[in-house]
């Protein structure tokens, strides 16, 4: 007992003596703040400032109460970490269920109690950050569930992304997260690629506009509001064109693409005001992304003037020895990623358990360990976490998913549904239609309409597309489901009945497509990866995309290509529509169905969306954020690479191209023009509805170096504005371009605005230019 009372009383003397530190002080500037903290500091307690362990260990439910776990305690006790990650992340590699797992309101204690012992147990009472996977919503229990970033993206609407990371951001925040992962900002030019469904597609300038939106909505202009977060760029760099698709493989790359396409996204978003990056797992000309001194420090740092902090991917510090074996060990690792200037170690185990033998070695200075804790710290005094750690609890139950949340995700699923085809107007279809036959492995299966980092979810929060449907058609229709076949088991299908129920049916939707859903018999790596699992003895899950999960082909998997050509043999009208996470294989779809739209994964709401355009509530005007080929072997197709020649077996063209999507109603484009005062160039021209219904239209502006030193892209978009337009109206639609946005890497790799003349290309796609003119700079 008498050591107890010796043991408090050392405490209330080090609280005592703590609170006469500056960096109590609110009233004082952040950086005097940082540095009385940091010259307190054992070197023990630094490095934990630079470790982010996992986080969903840390608390223990009982019935539905939480507490802070024995786990949680030791690791306070052993590193003391500054950040944890994914603490509140639900799905199957965490072993998280909507059971074991926690809702909004008990999120919110559990991070309170673990907030509250860093505060008020350790030395320093320096609070926690919480870091959190956000890419299309906050991956935990009761969310709301966007569409996944290639549907965002679908969507050409900053101002709407902008708005849905601001509720992705607000449902984070008020859990008690600080730190939201996204938005991704690689660029996907090889469609095998697994995570191709997190990017918003194959397009820098697309990706860095979509991007800084997303960064705006999620920090806001006050961190210190309790509604926004600290966002963070993904992959740092050139995440997206690993060798053969594989992912994390190395990107074979050369500078001028690196500087002009891969980086030019996280310039805009770190220009934007972007607070943290993540590297990525692959090298960029043999020098791994996690120890890349040139980009992250010369570049990023010191050259676009970034001020916040790095994270490691999870484990890619280990992967600088392990995998790329350019360290003889993992200490050796360590101390190349801190000096490179990565601050913080996702996943804990490097930094914490070598970086202070690296520092007793030399192979690291104090210093270097010291500039990357006062980039933590100085972002939690930002954020005003000493003052005010904590949430409310009964705001996290109440906003968490609301009503006002779900229509967004509503208007975000059906602003990125693409129509591609449209036969004799078959679509929008009507209400009142006496029968619907609604059949496809995608039309109503939950998670496969979700996209990977989805927690798991009630099933009565999610609208599918037979749900959709189901809803919006009179009460007179008849509408029946069969689902046919699976993604990719070929061991049980109901295709005859499929048939059957087509065949008594006036019109057929067929929903084909992906799934990145994981389940709990799926292996997964230590990086959160699934791992693809080839021994065919058991049921084979619908999984094929999804981090982890590359392709070797586009085609659709299992049985769906037989089930696509009977259902088409009945003679009936199909539509067919794609649910999926990359682009697949559309050729027969596009030849022989009545109509065809691709929905990526929709989200919770996606049913609703999907519903709306099917039948007339919306008129589509989602437009292709990446190309769709033909064929595997056209890979790369990306648009930029402009017109090549035929293949000796088909075109070179993609079956649709990017910035492709149709409507219910027509545009017409006309009276161009240009005009140029001093460094910018003002570009306006007129676009009219022509048709019988008012709409949406994306109008693109693409632009040509006509002659340059180096290589630049025959077409390469620069801006582009969606704007809606009643029917038998117009609006003018006003571009500014500057001449930085012209610029380009020299044959020095020198950023310059050349002289010369600029085609000015403006249109409906990349594919389909409706005007042309020109402008010289001297």
């Amino acid at each position: 007992m008498k050591y107890r009372v010796l043991i408090l009383s050392l405490i209330c003397l080090q609280t005592s003596l703590f609170a006469q530190h500056k960096y109590k002080d609110a009233t004082l500037n952040i950086e005097d703040r940082v540095a009385d903290l940091l010259s307190i500091m054992t070197i023990q307690e630094k490095v934990g400032q630079l470790c982010s362990p996992l986080g969903w260990e840390m608390y223990i439910k009982e019935d539905n109460k939480v507490d802070i776990s024995g786990s949680f305690v030791e690791l306070m006790s052993e590193i003391q970490p500054g950040t944890f990650w994914a603490t509140l992340r639900a799905d199957p590699w965490t072993k998280k269920t909507l059971s074991t797992g926690l809702n909004p309101e008990l999120a919110a204690e559990a991070l309170n109690k673990l907030q509250k012992y860093a505060v008020e147990e350790t030395r320093l009472g320096i609070p926690l950050f919480f870091a959190e996977e956000c890419p299309h919503g906050h991956m935990a229990i009761g969310t709301t569930v966007f569409p996944t970033s290639i549907g965002q993206a679908s969507t050409w609407n900053k101002d709407l992304i902008e708005e849905m990371a601001s509720i992705i951001s607000l449902e984070a925040r008020t859990q008690g997260a600080h730190i939201a992962y996204g938005p991704v900002l690689d660029l996907a030019r090889d469609p095998r690629w697994s995570r191709v469904e997190e990017t918003f597609g194959e397009d820098p300038v697309l990706i860095g506009h979509l991007g800084s939106a997303f960064v705006r909505g999620l920090q806001g202009t006050d961190f210190s509001d309790g509604r926004h977060t600290y966002s963070t760029l993904k992959h740092f760099a050139a995440y997206g064109i690993p060798v053969g698709g594989h992912n994390g493989q190395k990107a074979i790359i050369g500078m001028r693409e690196l500087f002009s396409d891969h980086l030019l996204p996280f310039r805009m978003a770190v220009e934007e005001g972007a607070k943290t990056v993540m590297t990525s797992y692959n090298s960029i000309d043999g020098v791994p992304a996690t120890s890349h001194k040139y980009l992250i420090n010369d570049i990023l740092k010191n050259k676009w003037g970034f001020e916040g902090f790095l994270f490691s991917d999870l484990g890619s510090i280990e992967g600088i020895a392990t995998t790329h074996r350019i360290a003889e060990n993992i200490k050796e690792a360590t101390s190349l990623a801190l000096n490179a200037g990565v601050e913080v170690d996702l996943g804990g185990n490097a930094y914490s358990k070598y970086l202070t033998r690296a520092l007793e070695e030399g192979l690291v200075e104090e210093e270097t360990i010291d500039t990357a804790v006062t980039n933590v710290l100085r972002l939690k005094f930002k954020m005003g976490l000493f003052e005010n750690p904590y949430v409310s609890v009964d705001i996290a139950k109440n906003i968490v998913g609301n009503k006002e949340h779900k229509n967004v995700a509503r208007r975000v699923a059906r602003e990125s549904v693409t129509l591609l085809k449209n036969s004799n107007n078959i679509l929008p279809l009507s209400k009142e239609v006496r029968s619907i036959a609604v059949i496809g492995p995608n039309a109503d299966n939950v998670y496969n309409q979700l996209g990977d980092y989805t927690a798991p979810q009630d099933f009565d929060e999610v609208s599918t597309v037979l749900k959709g449907i189901k809803d919006a058609v009179s009460p007179n229709t008849i509408v029946e489901y069969r689902k046919g076949c699976a993604i990719r088991d070929t061991t049980n299908n109901n295709i005859d009945d499929a048939i059957e129920i087509a065949n008594n049916s006036d019109v057929i939707i067929l929903v084909l497509g992906g799934s990145s859903a994981r389940d709990f018999k799926t292996e997964y790596i230590d990086t959160g990866a699934a791992q693809v699992n080839s021994n065919g003895s058991d049921i084979i899950s619908d999984m094929e995309s999804g981090e982890g999960y590359d392709r070797s082909t586009l085609k659709l998997l299992g049985l769906q290509e037989k089930l696509l050509v009977d259902i088409l043999d009945t003679g009936k009208p199909v539509i067919v529509i794609y649910i999926s996470g990359r682009p697949l294989d559309m050729n027969v779809a596009s030849q022989r169905a009545d109509a065809l739209l691709t929905a990526w994964y929709p989200g919770q709401e996606g049913g609703k969306g999907i519903a709306d355009v099917l039948f007339g509530n919306y008129n589509p005007a989602g437009r292709l954020p990446i190309s769709i080929p033909r064929h595997i072997g056209q890979i790369p197709i990306y648009y930029s690479l402009g017109k090549r020649s035929s293949y000796v077996e088909e075109p070179s063209t993609p079956l649709y191209s990017f910035g492709y999507g149709i409507s219910y109603t027509n545009f017409e484009y006309k009276n161009l023009s240009i005009n140029q005062s001093q460094d910018i160039i003002n570009i306006s021209c007129e676009v009219r509805n022509i048709g019988n219904r008012d709409g949406d239209e994306v109008i693109q502006l693409y632009i040509r170096d006509n002659i340059s030193s180096v290589f630049t892209p025959p077409i390469q978009l620069k801006d582009f504005d969606k704007v809606f337009i009643k029917k038998g109206e117009s609006k003018t639609v006003n571009f500014k371009l500057t001449h930085k946005q012209l610029a380009l890497y020299d044959i020095d790799m020198k950023e310059v605005v050349e002289p010369g003349e600029f085609t000015v290309m403006i249109g409906a796609s990349s594919d389909d230019i409706r005007l042309k003119g020109s402008f010289i700079i001297e």
